[in-house]
Formats: structure tokens, sequence, C-alpha cells
């Protein structure tokens, strides 16, 4: 395929890669000056996307989305497909389909799960909203980027999907930060806790597979002085949409707004940022209550 690649920053530019080692003709622009193994790089975004079967973008908000995708969806081809890998608001993604449609396109919001190994990996889940055509022409690439792929159903749909899945997510490491932190001044042996955590109704992926509690459970970025796999911003970011989204919804979502609001805590007062999302553990464990 004939495949243009907008953003090509620390996930985009793996996800490039791998499309052009898997033999497709890939065309990318960043706004940042970057070099991406078999890709050819375009001087704008317009030219990135002219005549391309696919256009992919990976880029920061909503707000960079809608401009980005004025500017592109006129150079495209009718019946192309707008494949946006970002992570934004629903309302954002909803508008952006609504152009491509306008314009004979086909439109999917496809926001990623597996950080940055996922992207290098291929490896990544993609909650994918959209035409059912689109998600048919897009399948082969999204074989090759990922792991799977879930057809969450029309429009914002795969935004939907993911901060929903985010929002679980930070409240949970809140929660097995916290336990772990409890456990410590309990007495409990960290390794114990996982032990007994990891094998009872406890278990979940922040306990098993992401374990914030260095040399505990598998690898991951606490034994790595909490250097980020998902930075503590990236989740805050994502949590700041589940609550917008809920609040645009009329959903009540108070532990969801509980996590948004330590998170942000963590990242603008505590020196959260650029630290992975687990380093709540570092934190939970100089606190005390009240």
């Amino acid at each position: 395929m004939k495949i243009g690649f907008i953003g090509l920053g620390n996930m985009g530019g793996p996800m490039a890669a791998n499309l052009a080692r898997a033999g497709h003709e890939v065309t990318g622009f960043d706004t940042a000056e970057v070099s991406i193994e078999g890709v050819t790089m375009a001087d704008d975004a317009h030219q990135a996307a002219e005549g391309r079967e696919v256009v992919i973008t990976m880029l920061p908000n909503g707000g960079i989305l809608r401009s980005v995708a004025e500017a592109i969806i006129p150079a495209m081809t009718k019946g192309a497909v707008l494949l946006d890998c970002s992570t934004v608001d629903v309302a954002s993604a909803r508008a952006v389909a609504e152009m491509a449609n306008e314009a004979g396109l086909l439109a999917l919001d496809a926001p990623v799960s597996g950080g940055v190994g996922g992207a290098t990996n291929g490896s990544l889940t993609f909650m994918v909203g959209g035409d059912e055509d689109g998600f048919e022409k897009a399948g082969a690439l999204f074989d090759i980027m990922g792991q799977k792929a879930v057809h969450c159903g029309p429009s914002g749909n795969g935004q939907a999907a993911k901060i929903c899945n985010n929002m679980i997510l930070g409240a949970t490491m809140i929660v097995t930060c916290e336990a772990f932190a409890l456990a410590d001044k309990l007495g409990l042996s960290r390794e114990a806790m996982f032990d007994v955590v990891s094998t009872s109704s406890g278990y979940s992926w922040s306990m098993n597979t992401y374990c914030p509690a260095p040399g505990v459970g598998p690898q991951s970025p606490a034994d790595n002085d909490y250097l980020p796999g998902f930075a503590a911003e990236l989740m805050l970011k994502d949590l700041r949409l589940s609550q917008q989204a809920a609040e645009d919804a009329n959903a009540d979502t108070p532990l969801g707004q509980a996590a948004t609001d330590l998170y942000a805590q963590f990242v603008e007062n505590e020196g959260g940022t650029g630290r992975d999302f687990s380093a709540m553990l570092p934190r939970f464990e100089k606190r005390k209550r009240g």
C-alpha cells in the first residue's frame, strides 16, 4: 500500500518503520526533524497525504488533530482511509470523522494500548471506531503494527474504549501502590504481598504484569528507577479525557475523578513529570495518613 504517516514521535516513528519494513511505501511528516528507516520524508502534511491509500496520524491532542485533518483531507483521494491512532477527546474524533466522511473518505479512530515497546515490537492493541469498510481495508496494517484490533462501533467509540480502559488502569495502579505502601507499614514483605495478590482476588494487570514494586514480579519500569514505559503525565492526559467524556455524558465517575486528581497532584506538584505512572508507589511510601 501507499501510506502517509503524520506524527513520527516515540509511538508513530516505530509504527511507520514497521510498515516500511513489511514492504509498504510509506511517506512521513513530522514537525520535528526526524529520520525513520524506510520512510520517505515529505515537506508538509499535505504532501505526505496526497495520493495515499491510507493516511495514519499519531498526534498529541484533539486540537492538533482537527488542524491536521483540515490540511490533509483535501489532499486525499475519495475512498482512502484516514486512520487516526492518537488518543484524543471523543468529540474531536467524531468531528474529524464527519469531515472525512463528507469528503468521501473512510474514517477510523484507532487509539492504541501497549506503549513504546508495543509500537517497536509490533504488538499494540488497536481500539477502533468508524467505518466497517475502513476497518477491513486497514486490517493488514493492524496486523503489522499490532497483535489485536477490535472494532468497537461507530466513530468515536475507539476513543471511548481507550479512555474507559485507562480510567480503570489509572485507578487500579493507584490502589495497587497504596496496598504495597500499607503492606510495608504492616510488616508484610512485598514478595509475600505479590505472591498472595497475584494469585488471589486482587489480581490485576497493574499487579501481575506491571508491578510497581521493584524486584517483585516480572520486569517493569519499577526495576529501572521508574523511567517511563507509560509516563505519569500521559496517564493524567487520558484520565482528564475520561472525565471530560464523563461530564459530556453526565456519567458519575467518582473513582475516575479521584485518580485524575491524584495524578494531577503527582505530575504538577510532586515531580512526577517524566516518571512512570507506577512511580505512585514511592510517592505513597513517603506519605502518612491525613
